[in-house]
């Protein structure tokens, strides 16, 4: 089995892992497995972004409804979509109160996760039509569905965080010009705080996020058929980069690699030690999130935060 350079995995393989230092796109963490690894972590003790952000939803959300009075909610890397059912009740509830239809579009890379989660959704949410879409929202071509109403695009867990400034920069620049003048724009972000709760939350003690940052091992020897390739040849390493305000996770070489990937007909080297970047995750002074956001052609309308100051929930406007 060859790919060609058409396929998301072989092209992203091909472009970050003969860099230096080799890296690999983070969306590759979130296969069926990957899913589920992290639906676990957000549950750990040590990870508290989840639970910020859930607060902020309990507290928010029916007022958010009511804000946007949007007519199709669209949600970024929907995953199991276990926060977003606050969301979805509130909006569910305003339509069924003014007798409207309410839809919701959960985009996702993993068809699995989007098939067993939609059929829970329609079962717990019989009044709204859900719409689920295999896509990658950071591809240059999105572009958002139909609505007969508002949109709200919604953007949790953090996961803005997982974009360097550059690709953070052109990913809300490409979303502020998919969205029509009236939608609205629903991002979740981690904000700066003590450097030890921030590398703990990414280093839990049970070894869920290891496993999880390991997955991306067994996604690329299925995904491109490799030879020579091992979980347990892979160490799960999280730091902190006080220059850039962000955490990383790599994958650190417990001996020499020497990988051939069938499917893109080539061979890889990682000599010990070496790493290879799997996620960075970038936490935000609440300021200079709202001029990014402004920069990129929308206006933050509100912003809220969780009783600890832990976590912001930031609503904006095209």
């Amino acid at each position: 089995m060859t790919l060609g350079v058409d396929d998301p995995l072989a092209a992203d393989a091909v472009a970050g892992l003969w860099s230096n230092p080799p890296t690999l796109p983070t969306k590759w963490l979130y296969d069926e497995r990957g899913s589920l690894l992290f639906d676990e972590i957000t549950r750990l003790p040590e990870y508290y972004p989840t639970r910020r952000e859930t607060e902020i939803l309990h507290a928010r959300a029916t007022e958010i409804a009511a804000l946007t009075d949007a007519a199709t909610l669209v949600e970024f890397g929907s995953g199991t979509s276990t926060k977003t059912r606050l969301l979805l009740q509130a909006f569910a509830d305003r339509a069924a109160a003014d007798g409207r239809s309410f839809t919701y579009v959960p985009l996702d890379v993993s068809t699995e996760i989007l098939e067993s989660s939609a059929s829970e959704l329609a079962q717990d949410f019989p009044g709204i039509r859900i719409e689920p879409t295999v896509a990658d929202f950071t591809a240059p071509d999105m572009t958002l569905p139909p609505s007969d109403g508002p949109r709200i695009v919604v953007f949790l867990g953090g996961t803005i965080g997982n974009f360097d400034d550059a690709m953070r920069a052109a990913f809300l620049s490409r979303l502020a010009k998919t969205l029509d003048q009236g939608d609205y724009f629903l991002l979740g972000a981690d904000l700066i705080k003590d450097t030890g709760r921030l590398v703990a939350a990414y280093n839990d003690k049970a070894g869920v996020t290891a496993d999880f940052n390991r997955n991306m091992i067994e996604v690329l020897r299925r995904g491109l058929d490799a030879h020579g390739l091992y979980v347990d040849d892979f160490d799960h390493i999280a730091r902190w980069n006080p220059a850039r305000h962000r955490i990383e996770m790599w994958l650190r070489a417990r001996r020499d690699v020497d990988v051939y990937f069938t499917a893109v007909e080539r061979r890889w080297q990682l000599a010990r030690g070496a790493e290879v970047l799997t996620e960075i995750s970038t936490k935000f002074d609440r300021t200079d999130l709202a001029d990014e956001l402004a920069e990129a052609g929308v206006v933050v309308e509100h912003q809220w935060t969780d009783d600890k100051g832990d976590f912001l929930l930031t609503l904006s406007r095209r």
